[in-house]
């Protein structure tokens, strides 16, 4: 196929993509390179105030709108949850009119160096430095090991630069006792999205807080920039020995490390031996490819590789069309990508709602010769998330459907259940839980698990009847991390665990608890062992700091395993779970609202549609946040609150509304019997309608009701707040999100 600056595309579709990007990249951009990452030897890089300014043809030739770009930058620093994320110029990346480019990704590697020298002056300086398979990873990845070298920051990067999973750079982090790590990824975001999840020591995702040292640096570099008017970045040599590839070779990047760390963890003997035991093999879903070379050799270590069939080996950047369209959803020609994020439901030209990311996996073909029964776990590009799927009979459909259960056709009657993270991970925690009961280990600490508010009802009921404690945290698994940093400190000094959650209430853990699950309703989790995770330095952690795809699937396959002796399914182990644990709020939905095409190649148009698609939702959630806030504040009472939202949702009920919470990122709306979340997205311009409880019919129309308002504020809204109160609502918000995190308990 034709070359595009480098790339070559693998299909007509990806050939579709570089084609828009290649009309729409103008030739200004296409011949400055900005720097040459390619060049072996060290060199420098001068920036100029004139950089700083964006571009005219006639009077500033060399503007870059580097000032604009950080504006941006700045504002999604404060509030992103997985690394400041965005679009890329997917052929020519140095095009700074993109929120991740060459430039962005050279000052923000500057800043965290210079951020971590003023920390640490006189240590020696380690980073883990990695990456997943997207366009520029590799371009990246030199950008920052030649720039942290030149700092003098040793960068351990895997050999010959291979991709590896998120969760073995965050746990090399903290096993080995690094500074920190970068990971290039965009989680499970579009294929022309990129960005870096920034580590700290703990191997834990940056709090904003944290983003903002670094984004201050920058500030500071801009400044001198404005003053002096040029500021000159050295790059180091590409054989630099301070960028050092011996330590991952030492290590066949991490896998041996994190072997040990499994077998002390989920890889017990019992579940190995129930791996081993498969007549079905577990089909593993290796979307974008980047986990085979690293989970491959972790399950030969654990002598269950021959359990398992992998999809997907090969890596590719475009995701091997998965999630991928040549139509939008009202069917005009054009490229659409809908992510890869499995349990999406979409709707089409028709308005009838389908899978798009299951529908393009073409499973009725892939899975044609699997037998019912058969698991299929589908992970994401960076391979931290996870979900579980299973080819069942249409004949149990009316059975899925009181369960609450996704599924799609594959065949005439073959179907494929398809399982949000808050049904499959009940279950993994359900297992985990009798496993450690069976072995009579369950008594031998306080138990607890760690939950985003937006995760389902059922976990809180299912925990109950346990006596299980639940700490809720605010979306991102940086706050699931922070809580165990809490609990952690408080086991070293001896004391009674107490954690206050992001509602403000006291959860009493116990003395010495042991966490039995951390996860969030978007597929991530992690499993505590029961002995305490130590480094290479002797520090202590009760659990990994980012959720792992490796330790759901040993989990999950260890449940099949068990299910497939006695013949039942993954649904006959949902309706066990639920009736054992006397669940009454078994349904969950979630309506993503995205106010603009993501995929969008013309970069103005881009900006301006998601500046005016953040516009609409920011006004979706200062409505409910200011509502939350003023109750919270005694402002207004429930009853005052019932008022509003029926005055402006006449087709709904608020009679049995119980209460209307802050959740650090969203308004948490209580019900007698459901919840409904309005959350803003950190990085897009989304918002996310969450709900969970007793009528996925019901809990469909609230979501949709309530996620695509308008935020329009009504007369009695007015009457009852001011107008200075809903300005600040935000503003004021984030304060209290500052004041929790950094409580110390």
């Amino acid at each position: 196929m034709e070359n595009f600056n480098g790339k070559t595309p693998h299909c007509e579709l990806e050939k579709e993509l570089f084609l828009q990007v290649e009309a729409n990249t103008p030739e200004y951009i296409k011949k400055d390179e900005l720097f040459d990452i390619r060049n072996p030897e060290a060199f420098e890089f001068v920036l100029k105030k004139e950089h700083l300014e964006k571009y005219d043809a006639q009077l500033n030739p060399a503007g870059l709108g580097l000032g604009e770009w950080f504006e941006n930058y700045e504002k999604e620093a404060k509030v992103s949850t997985a690394g400041i994320r965005g679009p890329q110029n997917i052929l020519y990346p140095q095009d700074t009119r993109f929120p991740i480019n060459k430039a962005g990704i050279m000052l923000a590697t500057i800043g965290k160096a210079l951020s971590a020298l003023q920390k640490h002056p006189d240590g020696e300086l380690h980073k883990i430095l990695g990456g997943e398979v997207r366009y520029n990873t590799i371009e990246y990845l030199d950008i920052i090991s030649r720039l942290q070298a030149q700092f003098g920051i040793k960068t351990h990067i895997p050999v010959d630069k291979a991709a590896i999973p998120i969760w073995m750079a965050s746990f090399l982090a903290f096993k080995l006792d690094l500074l920190g790590g970068e990971y290039i990824t965009s989680s499970h975001g579009i294929s022309v999205k990129n960005a870096t999840k920034d580590l700290n020591d703990q191997g834990s995702q940056y709090l904003p807080e944290e983003s903002m040292e670094f984004v201050n640096k920058i500030k500071e570099i801009f400044n001198e920039t404005e003053k002096n008017g040029q500021y000159v970045i050295k790059f180091s040599s590409a054989d630099n020995p301070n960028i050092d590839e011996k330590l991952m070779k030492e290590l066949d990047n991490g896998a041996a490390l994190y072997v040990e760390y499994l077998k002390d963890s989920v890889a017990t003997l019992n579940n190995l031996e129930e791996i081993s035991t498969l007549k079905n093999k577990v089909i593993i879903e290796n979307v974008g490819g980047s986990a085979y070379h690293t989970l491959s050799k972790i399950l030969k270590e654990l002598n269950i590789a021959d359990n398992f069939e992998w999809l997907h080996k090969e890596e590719s950047p475009f995701f091997h069309s998965i999630g991928k369209y040549d139509h939008d959803p009202k069917g005009n020609k054009t490229f659409y990508d809908y992510s890869v994020d499995a349990t999406v439901v979409a709707k089409d030209e028709n308005n009838k709602p389908f899978m798009p990311v299951i529908k393009s996996l073409n499973y009725g073909k892939v899975l044609a010769d699997k037998p019912l029964g058969t698991v299929v776990l589908i992970t994401d590009p960076d391979h931290d998330r996870l979900t579980v799927t299973q080819i069942e009979s249409s004949e149990n459909i009316p059975a899925l459907k009181a369960l609450g259960v996704d599924f799609t056709e594959l065949s005439q009657g073959r179907i494929l259940c398809v399982y949000t993270a808050n049904q499959g991970f009940l279950m993994l925690m359900d297992f985990w839980a009798k496993q450690l009961q069976n072995a009579g280990k369950f008594d031998n600490h306080p138990r607890f698990i760690i939950k985003t508010t937006a995760s389902a009802l059922s976990w809180d009921e299912w925990a109950a009847n346990n006596g299980v404690k639940v700490v809720n945290v605010p979306v991102g698994f940086k706050e699931i991390a922070n809580v165990l940093k809490k609990a952690e400190k408080q086991i070293a000094e001896n004391k009674p665990v107490t954690i206050t959650d992001v509602f403000n209430e006291k959860i009493e853990l116990g003395v010495n608890p042991r966490l039995i699950f951390g996860g969030e309703e978007s597929g991530g989790m992690i499993i505590g062992p029961e002995k305490l995770i130590k480094s290479k330095n002797g520090r202590t952690a009760l659990a990994m700091r980012e959720k792992s795809a490796a330790e759901a699937i040993i989990v999950a396959s260890a449940l099949v395993a068990s299910l497939e002796k006695q013949g039942k399914t993954l649904s006959d182990n949902l309706k066990e779970v639920f009736e054992e644990n006397k669940i009454t709020g078994k349904f969950d939905v979630r309506e993503d609202i995205s106010y603009y095409n993501e995929s969008e190649s013309n970069i103005e148009k881009l900006k301006l549609s998601k500046k005016e698609g953040e516009a609409k939702r920011t006004k979706n959630d200062l409505f409910y946040l200011t509502l939350a806030l003023a109750k919270f504040d005694g402002l207004i009472n429930i009853g005052q609150v019932r008022k509003i939202l029926q005055d402006v949702f006449k087709e709904l009920d608020f009679s049995a509304l119980e209460d209307i919470k802050f959740t650090g990122d969203g308004s948490y709306l209580v019900f007698a019997d459901k919840y409904v979340e309005i959350r803003p997205s950190g990085t897009d311009a989304k918002t996310k309608a969450y709900a969970s409880g007793l009528s996925k019919e019901e809990l469909s129309k609230y979501a949709i009701a309530l996620g695509n308002y308008s935020g329009e504020r009504s007369e009695i809204f007015n009457s009852l707040i001011s107008d200075d109160y809903y300005k600040k609502a935000k503003t004021y918000s984030q304060n209290l999100y500052q004041i929790w995190s950094d409580k110390k308990d």
